[in-house]
């Protein structure tokens, strides 16, 4: 018997119908199960669909036999899900998993899931029930994994059947639950990675994952080992002895006291952390190629952990540098979290535990680490490589990049979604090949950018975004824009990304070319200030006219556009009343782009209007009260605000209709790569809300 079959079997549980429940296919029985944490019992979503729709309305409506008898369980989340009750899936797409909260279980024994991706060809176990010998009865099947296939990953020389759909998959040179199995065909079998389970985070109610994975992490926090018969037992028999890294037991310590903290507020803040800690002990900036989230404190360990596989420290400096990684990662957090709670008393406790535990271990890190990791575990030391004078600020900036697919009728488009760093770095964190209309482009990049933004989001400091658009899209509503869908409650989520974060428009065209020297002039300008309203077209002001649009105006031509706004003194800034991405509109903006100016205002939605006067008498009070180009994003905000506010009083929302539609070119020729980020709103302690703190 495998090393960890003692530990498994009691874990592993039988998915039936309820009570005197009826399975529609004549059989009770629907397959397996295995408790992740005390109450909590992890399955695949097309083992709990075989009860209809009682389940997806979260009724008790799942039986669960386990070694402590049998009770019924609630499908808390689950991906994927039917759109209603009512409904059936044909197909079970990854990651196929449900989560299950289970009646009279919260001492049940537990199985211990991985933290890191499967490796292939790695030695496995399978686990479940099957009805194979005639007799339901458990089955255990040795083979490997033997590669990726989209999400699932491969097993070879052990095939699930039927019925062991939702049992675990065991690493033995690990010692953890790396996958759920999902089914085969004749030549292999396929099983959904247990780092798919982070996609339950975007269900509904998923925060209640945090609960959980904690719950999980004390569970094993609390079984003492030494009595050789705990998972970490077993997996420090497993640990080589010539293996780096954090060793199974302080893992399991350090993940024991960041159960006990309240989770990170968004991917960012995680990632925050791990920069700072890649650069120290890297001695580089050491930014990952690809950007993934980072729901939980652990997430950060992991990351950091990876690092004993790199380039180690030599000569007299030599050590680990996954463990030196992840106890620096300890002591920021500690830092972290007391400048955050201070001395709260639901938080201060676990804190203090924290870095007690991360003093008694720094002796396994390097000298140098060492000494910072003291001094960051003192409250009244200052924090070791802090830039003098550095000013709080985001993580990093979200870039939309949008690109037309040539030649197709109507126009489609292509986009990508990166972090920008310190108006630096950027790192791919998602894209989108096949070409849409820009009607269709909102929907798609709702989740991707909600996904960026939070790995940019750095505490309450917001991450802004930059849309790098064609000419023709420049009207491309992106500041009402949601990342919740329409009908969410009122909360960060349903507001228009214009009315909380910084959002600008950047010439993808310009900026392909690179930066020419009227260009690099008037961005001089607009940054020292003062800046100046000047009419994007001309004949907007003529004389006589309020509403700068009579059709019997002779219109000013594109060349004279582009000889007067090269003319105009610095600080100049181009405004107009109206769209921009066709007509005369676009006309006259292309002329402004080629002469050099980089920061522009406009109303992507003023179809029809007679405010042309208004509109820019108040473009040019607005730069008035601003130093320079970059002052411009928090009164922007303030304006979006107040513009988009139906149930004002009415005198107030005619005071601000001149700004309905409100959009900003803010495109400077070297970001990147050298050109300060973005500066976004401090969330909390925000007094005004146009301020740029």
């Amino acid at each position: 018997m495998s090393a960890f079959d003692a530990l498994v079997r009691p874990a592993l549980v039988r998915i039936t119908a309820p009570g005197d429940g009826y399975d529609p296919h004549g059989d009770r029985f629907w397959g397996t199960g295995f408790f992740i944490a005390p109450g909590w019992v992890l399955t695949c979503a097309h083992v709990v669909a075989k009860g209809g729709s009682a389940v997806w309305r979260r009724e008790a409506a799942v039986g669960i036999t386990w070694a402590g008898g049998e009770t019924v369980g609630r499908v808390a989340l689950a991906k994927p899900r039917p759109a209603t009750p009512e409904d059936r899936l044909d197909t079970w797409h990854f990651p196929d998993l449900a989560l299950v909260r289970v009646e009279g279980a919260d001492h049940a024994p537990c199985v211990r899931i991985g933290d890191r991706p499967p490796v292939t060809e790695a030695p496995v176990r399978l686990y479940g029930y099957a009805h194979q010998t005639g007799e339901l009865g458990l089955r255990i099947e040795t083979g490997e994994t033997s590669g990726f296939s989209n999400k699932a990953l491969l097993l070879r020389w052990s095939l699930p059947v039927e019925g062991c759909s939702g049992g675990p998959v065991v690493d033995v040179r690990r010692g953890a639950v790396i996958g759920v199995s999902k089914g085969s065909n004749a030549r292999e079998g396929a099983a959904a990675p247990l780092t798919l389970l982070r996609e339950l985070f975007d269900q509904p109610g998923g925060e209640l994952l945090h609960e959980v994975l904690r719950a999980h992490d004390r569970h094993h926090f609390t079984a003492q080992t030494g009595s050789g018969n705990t998972w970490v037992d077993a997996e420090t028999r497993a640990w080589p002895a010539t293996a780096r890294g954090v060793n199974p037991v302080q893992r399991n310590q350090l993940y024991g006291h960041l159960a006990e903290l309240p989770p990170p507020t968004s991917s960012g803040e995680v990632m925050a952390l791990v920069d700072e800690v890649k650069d120290r002990v890297t001695e580089d900036e050491f930014q990952d190629v690809l950007e993934t989230e980072a729901k939980a404190w652990t997430d950060g360990v992991v990351r950091l952990h990876q690092l004993h596989a790199t380039q180690q420290p030599s000569g007299a400096e030599a050590g680990d540098l996954g463990i030196d990684a992840v106890l620096l990662y300890a002591a920021h957090l500690a830092r972290h979290l007391t400048e955050r709670y201070g001395a709260d008393p639901d938080v201060a406790p676990a804190v203090r535990a924290l870095s007690d535990w991360t003093r008694n271990e720094s002796g396994h890190a390097r000298a140098r680490i060492r000494k910072d990791i003291v001094a960051l575990l003192d409250p009244a030391a200052p924090r070791p490589g802090a830039r003098p004078g550095g000013e709080p600020r985001a993580r990093a900036d979200v870039r939309i990049e949008i690109d037309a697919v040539p030649y197709s009728d109507p126009p489609r488009y292509t986009w990508q979604v990166l972090l920008l760093f310190d108006g630096r770095t950027m790192n791919a964190v998602r894209a989108g090949t096949e070409g849409l209309r820009p009607a269709e482009l909102e929907q798609a990049l709702r989740g991707p950018l909600a996904q960026a933004l939070g790995l940019g989001d750095k505490g309450e400091h917001l991450a802004g975004v930059e849309a790098v658009l064609p000419r023709e899209l420049f009207d491309l509503p992106i500041d009402t824009w949601r990342l919740a869908p329409d009908d969410e409650p009122f909360g960060e989520g349903s507001l228009p990304l214009g009315r909380r974060r910084t959002v600008v428009i950047r010439d993808r065209h310009r900026g392909h070319r690179g930066p020419f020297p009227e260009w690099r002039q008037r961005w001089r300008g607009c940054q020292s200030g003062p800046l100046r309203a000047v009419p994007l077209r001309a004949e907007v002001l003529a004389p006589g006219t309020e509403d700068g649009h009579a059709p019997n105006r002779r219109k000013e031509s594109q060349n004279a556009v582009y000889a007067r706004l090269r003319e105009v003194e610095g600080g100049s800034v181009p405004v107009y009343c109206g769209p921009v991405g066709s007509g005369d509109g676009q006309r006259a903006m292309e002329a402004a782009l080629a002469a050099g100016h980089p920061v522009a205002l406009w109303r992507h939605s003023a179809r029809e209007h007679a405010d042309c006067a208004e509109f820019h008498k108040r473009a040019g009070e607005l730069f008035a009260v601003v130093d320079a180009a970059d002052g411009l994003h928090g009164p922007v905000r303030a304006l979006r605000l107040r513009a988009g506010d139906t149930e004002a009083d009415p005198r107030d929302r005619a005071e601000h209709a001149w700004a309905e539609g409100l959009a900003v070119l803010y495109d400077p020729p070297d970001r990147p790569p050298h050109d300060a980020p973005l500066q976004g709103p401090l969330l909390l302690g925000e007094d005004d809300p146009g301020g740029d703190r």
